[in-house]
Formats: structure tokens, sequence, C-alpha cells
């Protein structure tokens, strides 16, 4: 397992809207039952299964790595382990401008169930709309 302090760097330099999460952030998430870590040397997704749904949490490819199917792996890995963890939906929420993240999720099946208007709020005061996107497993 990646040391956490890694992940956390990894998801400071892609991210600023939402911020980044900090290692104490993800320490926490990991001491859940239910949540669950996949990565590989340049990213990784942790993602939550309770109750028949699985959430995708986050995932993060180091800019440099994007483009050579690291986040498409962690994205079908992801839905292997929630139909593991026999969930038999899934759902994520990803900035409404986030277009490459769109399109690779879009890619793996999840189409659009919902906005939150505003829901993402930068340090400069942009907001910016959340989308919610699922799909069955």
């Amino acid at each position: 397992m990646p040391e956490v302090a890694d992940l956390a760097a990894i998801h400071a330099v892609c991210f600023t809207l939402p911020r980044p999460w900090s290692a104490a952030e993800i320490t926490s998430l990991l001491g859940s039952p239910h949540v669950f870590l996949l990565a590989e040397s340049n990213g990784f997704l942790l993602g939550r299964a309770v109750a028949g749904e699985a959430e995708l949490l986050t995932l993060a490819v180091l800019p440099v790595a994007r483009g050579q199917g690291i986040g498409a792996r962690l994205i079908q890995d992801f839905l292997t382990e929630a139909k593991a963890r026999a969930a038999t939906t899934a759902f994520l929420e990803v900035a409404a401008g986030n277009d490459p993240a769109i399109r690779l999720y879009e890619r793996a099946g999840f189409v659009l169930n919902g906005r939150r208007k505003a829901y993402y709020a930068s340090l400069d005061g942009h907001r910016d709309d959340a989308l919610v996107l699922s799909r069955a497993l």
C-alpha cells in the first residue's frame, strides 16, 4: 500500500476545485471498513461500498501520466471491487468544468443523474456545479 502522504501529494497536484484532500482526511477515510484504495504508481482511487451502493470518492492521476490508461484501469478495478462488495449501483460526483474526467467516466458507462448547483468553491471564490453520475453494476 502506498504511503498516505504520497496519496495526499498526488491529490494536491491534481485538484484545486474541489480542493485537495490532506493526508489526515485520507487516513480518516481509510479507517472505514467500507472504504477501499486502488493504486498505481502515478495515481489512485478511493471508493466506498455500503448498502448496495458504491461511490467513487476520488480519482487522481498525475498530469504527467495522463493518457496512459491509468484512470480507466482504476475505474474498471473500482467497478470490479464494488461488485465484489455486493454493490448494484455505482455513483460519483465531478466538477461540471472537468471535461476530461467527465469523458473518462462516460466511457466507463456512467450517465448524468443530477446536478448540484455551485457545489464546489475554490479559494478565489469561483463556484462550479457538481454533476452526479451513476451506472448500474
